[in-house]
């Protein structure tokens, strides 16, 4: 069986910590940010973690091998 591959569009997007949790960043913050307030605009500031299913889904895909 061949070795699997790293689905590169999903391993530039996410990142693994030492720990093993998955960050990712948070949607609606590259533009048309006039027309948000500035309560949304705070929370979609820095990272955020998957969870459960998800992030054990991502970790596959990111390093198959692991």
């Amino acid at each position: 069986m061949p070795k699997l591959k790293t689905k590169k569009s999903i391993a530039k997007r996410m990142k693994i910590t030492k720990s093993g949790k998955v960050k990712r960043r948070k949607p609606f913050s590259r533009h048309y940010k006039a027309g948000k307030n500035g309560d949304r605009r705070r929370a979609v500031r820095g990272s955020a973690l998957c969870e459960g299913k998800m992030a054990r889904n991502m970790k596959r895909l990111i390093a198959p091998g692991k």
